[in-house]
């Protein structure tokens, strides 16, 4: 049996394409998408300002079903949500909504919500819980768009950011279909600039998400100030230069005319001494950007450390007086296994929460 392609996989002109073959007016789009997205609805039935024929045509030719929920955890007094989502034939994908911006704006009318773009990850960080597991697809943009709507059904949705499972830039086409539809006005209507697109270090997709036309905001993984110690970390950046990093930000800058932001796990012992900090702030003094610091997240079986709070200050401090805007990432969410991929192992492995987590697991 053939499923049925999911409608947001479709981009709004090939939605206006199949509605018009079917005889139907372009105003029609506008009302089944902010169904869609807006109101995210799933099932067509719903959809009550259309005819009945058109619904029923609708629901014979695509899907709206949502992904099922196997797990979900929460921590910080319900401000940090953590949902493991079912993408069948043993694949599932993470999503965090967090009630405050992980770089530290805390309104209380902001609503982030962290988004992965791929089953697994083929960048390799020695760090990072998603790459320990591997790479299994990408995920399609209906995929990508379901874990929004499963917080936004709940709660308005202020900012969204690109940092979970996988390298966003790698699955770039369904990134972006992503993205043009949650800044549509028919879609969900974000700002474009509470979007962010986090990278390990694409170049040339970065220079092709700068000739998008977008607002949305770059932040580019460093983990290092010198290119024997990055390429150590993540063994894909081996073809990357530093260097050609900083440059592909200027480009960026100069294009887009947003600041860059540089990722920058801290690990305890390898790259949090302030000589590397001070070498760091010597390679992107100059141009419009700045610095997160993320200390470590420890994940199961590396044998890499958090550095203590001190070391963790001592290098803000060293960048700062470098001239480097740098902030230290708030620390959230560590009883969830808020690291990517964390809760994945976590469920996978069946293993039993945390103490002190609420947690729950859904059967699928």
């Amino acid at each position: 049996m053939v499923s049925m392609r999911h409608l947001l996989d479709l981009s709004l002109e090939e939605i206006e394409a199949a509605l018009a073959e079917w005889g139907e007016p372009r105003f029609r789009t506008t009302q089944i998408t902010q169904w869609a997205l807006r109101h995210g609805v799933t099932d067509f039935e719903a959809m009550s300002n259309l005819p009945a024929p058109l619904r029923a045509r609708l629901a014979e030719a695509f899907t709206l079903a949502p992904l099922p929920t196997l797990a979900e955890r929460s921590a910080d007094d319900g401000a940090t949500t953590k949902v493991l989502l079912d993408l069948g034939a043993g694949a599932a994908v993470e999503a965090v909504r967090m009630d405050y911006d992980p770089d530290g704006d805390e309104s209380p009318d902001r609503t982030t919500v962290c988004v992965s773009t791929q089953v697994g990850c083929a960048m390799g960080c020695s760090f990072c819980a998603t790459g320990q597991q591997g790479f299994t697809r990408n995920l399609r943009p209906s995929e990508i768009l379901a874990q929004v709507l499963h917080f936004t059904r709940e709660r308005r949705v202020t900012n969204i950011v690109f940092m979970g499972m996988g390298e966003p830039l790698a699955n770039y086409d369904a990134t972006m279909r992503a993205i043009r539809w949650m800044v549509h006005p028919d879609g969900l209507d974000l700002r474009q600039r509470g979007i962010t697109v986090s990278t390990v270090g694409l170049v040339r997709a970065i220079d092709r998400l700068a000739g998008e036309g977008l607002q949305v905001g770059l932040t580019i993984s460093l983990h290092a100030p010198d290119d024997e110690l990055r390429r150590s970390l993540i063994d894909t950046a081996r073809g990357t230069t530093i260097e050609e990093l900083v440059d592909a930000a200027r480009r960026y800058i100069a294009q887009r005319g947003r600041r860059v932001t540089f990722a920058y796990a801290l690990l305890d012992q390898v790259n949090d001494d302030p000589e590397q900090a001070r070498a760091l702030g010597r390679r992107i003094r100059g141009i419009q950007a700045h610095v997160n610091l993320i200390p470590y997240n420890p994940t199961a079986g590396i044998g890499l450390r958090r550095p203590s709070r001190e070391r963790v200050r001592a290098f803000q401090r060293a960048l700062q007086a470098e001239g480097i805007n740098a902030t230290v990432r708030i620390e959230r969410g560590q009883e969830i296994a808020a690291a990517c991929g964390q809760l994945r192992t976590d469920v996978m492995n069946q293993n039993a929460a945390p103490l002190g987590t609420a947690f729950v697991v859904i059967e699928p």
